[in-house]
């Protein structure tokens, strides 16, 4: 049976995500993986797995700390996925303070990008995810897109 906060079709696998979207002007908080990680030298928004017990904000200011040492405060989920492979994600918006300095995770992170909507959408490394959530965010209003 199909849960309403998930896309139709979308089944409970139990593997949770968060994506953490925050924005400086026009300009959004990217970062290009890791080569060590899935998805290596592809461009997303940080984020990561949803730990047992945690709860979705809970992890989405964590993972921002460990990939970025970004202090952010998670404002409000404004869109569900699930990936190809099942994962269950929960796209956030996040505060992140101007004065932040961003340092990258050694092994998660090879470059911290500000890009604006017309780049992430011309980058050909853009993750499929983020380019259907651009959309989507775009199509619902938010941030003023």
């Amino acid at each position: 049976m199909d849960d309403p906060a998930l896309p139709p079709g979308a089944w409970r696998t139990g593997r949770r995500g968060v994506v953490a979207v925050a924005r400086r002007g026009d300009r959004f908080l990217a970062i290009r993986r890791g080569r060590a990680v899935a998805a290596p030298g592809r461009v997303c928004f940080p984020g990561g797995h949803v730990e047992p017990g945690e709860e979705e904000a809970e992890a989405v200011v964590r993972e921002c700390l460990e990939e970025l040492e970004a202090p952010v405060s998670a404002r409000e989920c404004v869109w569900r996925s699930v990936t190809p492979w099942g994962t269950e994600l929960g796209w956030w918006i996040v505060d992140l303070p101007e004065d932040a300095a961003l340092v990258p995770h050694p092994v998660e992170v090879a470059e911290i990008l500000w890009l604006s909507l017309e780049e992430l959408l011309a980058e050909p490394d853009l993750l499929d995810g983020n380019r259907d959530f651009l959309r989507h965010a775009t199509a619902a209003g938010h941030f003023g897109l």
